[in-house]
Order: structure tokens, then C-alpha cells, then sequence
């Protein structure tokens, strides 16, 4: 499948993978606020919404960090195009380097974001807390509270990025 699956058939995915409902509600809160974004910074909305509405979809296996990588599996198990399995892939930890994906007991690959969507995509992810918004200094001081000071520094630049690219401070978008 090279086309970007729709809204319908996502949800549909999420629930014959198996999704929890409220996994499903929080892909549906952080898809409403990477629209958003994604509007804002002229992104591709349509793979936008897709990303982050599959994002998730490895947590049907495990709710742990490697549910990206459980994602990825189950993407290409339904032939999702790359440009959905990136986003699967590196939406965790507001992206992980290789080095730290290995200390998390990941395979030792890149998972940072690269794309305007990817970004969008992970960024909105921080934003939700299981279905509800939250300002992404409340994302910030749970990572720090939990001793993740390089993630942190991640989610504040990530936030940085994407304000300016909006012109907009993510937090009111």
C-alpha cells in the first residue's frame, strides 16, 4: 500500500490490532491536536492525521517503550507506506538517539524525528496526556521529575521548532 490510509480505516486498524479503547481515545486527542498544528505549519495534514492516529497502534502488544517498535511490525504486517512506519518508529521520547535507545533495551537505531510530520506527529503526542491536553511544561517536569533530563531538552526544543515554524506558541494552538 503506497497511498496514506484514511481516518476510517486507521481507527479500523487500531481495533483489529486489538487497542484498547482508551489507547484509541488518546490516538483520536493527539490526532486533533497535530491538525492543528499541522495546519499552522503548512504540513501535510492528511499524513499528519494518519501518523498520529497510528502512532499507538503497537500498544494492542505492550504498553511499554518498544510499542514503537511492536508498530512498526504490525505497520508492515498491513503494508502501511514508510512514511507511516517513520512516524510509528519515531514518535517515542520526542525521539531517542541510537545510544539511548540501546540503554532503553531498544534495537540501537535512530528515532528522531526527521520530517515537518514526524515532528508534528510526536510533538502532539507530548502534548496529550492519556486523552487530554496539557502545556508542554507539564510534559517537561514529569520528564525531569522521572530523571530524563535529555528527553526534557528534547521535548523544549522539539516545542521551540514548531512554535516557530507556527508562529504561534504550540501551547495555544
Amino acid at each position: 500500500m503506497d497511498s496514506i490510509p484514511t481516518p476510517k480505516e486507521c481507527l479500523n486498524y487500531l481495533k483489529i490490532s486489538g487497542c484498547p479503547e482508551e489507547v484509541i481515545r488518546h490516538c483520536i486527542a493527539v490526532r486533533d491536536v497535530a491538525i492543528r498544528i499541522a495546519k499552522k505549519a503548512k504540513a501535510d495534514v492528511i499524513l499528519v492525521e494518519a501518523g498520529a492516529l497510528l502512532h499507538d497502534i503497537g500498544r494492542s502488544k505492550t504498553h511499554d517503550i518498544d510499542h514503537a517498535i511492536e508498530g512498526v511490525k504490525i505497520a508492515k504486517e498491513l503494508g502501511l507506506p514508510d512514511i507511516i512506519i517513520n512516524i510509528i518508529k519515531r514518535h517515542i521520547g520526542a525521539g531517542l538517539e541510537s545510544e539511548e535507545a540501546k540503554q532503553l533495551g531498544l534495537p540501537a537505531k535512530n528515532y528522531i524525528p526527521e520530517t515537518l510530520e514526524e515532528k508534528i506527529v510526536s510533538h502532539a503526542d507530548s502534548l496529550i496526556d492519556n486523552n487530554r491536553k496539557q502545556k508542554i511544561e507539564k510534559a517537561i517536569e514529569k520528564a525531569l521529575s522521572e530523571g530524563h533530563k535529555e528527553y526534557a531538552r528534547r521535548l523544549v526544543s522539539l516545542h521551540k521548532e514548531l512554535s516557530d515554524i507556527c508562529n504561534i506558541d504550540i501551547n495555544n494552538i
